[in-house]
């Protein structure tokens, strides 16, 4: 579904990831680890089309999507989730599920049951201001909110962020399930080696803006990665 083909990006002089690759199956979760401020975001904003790339190839079902726009891509089935959730805060809950809309045609535009069975919390609260509900709480909703859209590729930065280890355990069984389902492709960056590991079908670890260590979840070695997650 997704293959990042050695990217290069830079912010102004800096060079934010080198010679970057990784890939995302349909039905597989592939989890990106590493410490705050080795490319995980970035890779994830070279992706989606937030930040150009300066060499290499993003590919999406087999579709060079390199230098379309954010929105081309997210017309094309590009799904995102960013570090931070950036829910709308004075906009319902129902109000920020139906922002996703946005990519489908007319007659599909319905908030489905599953979203509901996924992240129950959200059904009791359609009517509440986004602002309004806690971190846990907006987490799911940004989740949802990618959701709303179909996706082919489902892409989080960071989901269990700040967040409780009960609402934690949701989203995991939340993104097991997504996978079990076979629709999309899943992209997860977390610092959270434990909750990786549990969710991995493959990973890449960056540092310093590359890939230094990669493999499949079940040939993951604890020391391994750990040594590129602590301070």
């Amino acid at each position: 579904m997704l293959t990042v083909e050695t990217i290069d990006l830079y912010y102004g002089a800096a060079q934010a990831l080198r010679r970057v690759s990784v890939a995302a199956e349909v039905g597989k979760i592939t989890c990106v680890l590493g410490r705050n401020g080795v490319g995980k975001s970035s890779l994830l904003r070279a992706i989606v089309g937030h930040q150009p790339v300066s060499a290499g190839r993003v590919v999406l079902d087999g579709q060079d999507i390199t230098r379309m726009k954010a929105y081309e891509r997210a017309r094309r089935g590009i799904a995102y989730v960013p570090q931070g959730r950036e829910i709308f805060p004075l906009l319902t809950v129902r109000e920020n599920l139906e922002t996703g809309f946005a990519r489908l045609p007319a007659g599909e535009r319905k908030i489905s049951d599953e979203l509901f069975e996924l992240f129950p919390v959200l059904k009791s609260m359609l009517a509440r201001r986004g602002g309004d509900l806690s971190g846990g709480q907006q987490q799911q909703l940004a989740i949802a909110r990618a959701l709303v859209t179909r996706p082919q590729l489902l892409v989080l930065d960071e989901p269990t962020e700040g967040i409780q280890p009960s609402i934690i355990k949701d989203i995991g069984r939340a993104i097991t399930y997504l996978r079990g389902q076979g629709r999309m492709a899943i992209l997860l960056v977390e610092q959270y080696f434990d909750f990786a590991r549990a969710l991995a079908d493959s990973y890449a670890v960056m540092e310093r803006g590359e890939i230094v260590l990669a493999g499949t979840g079940s040939t993951m070695v604890e020391s391994d990665v750990r040594r590129y997650l602590t301070v």
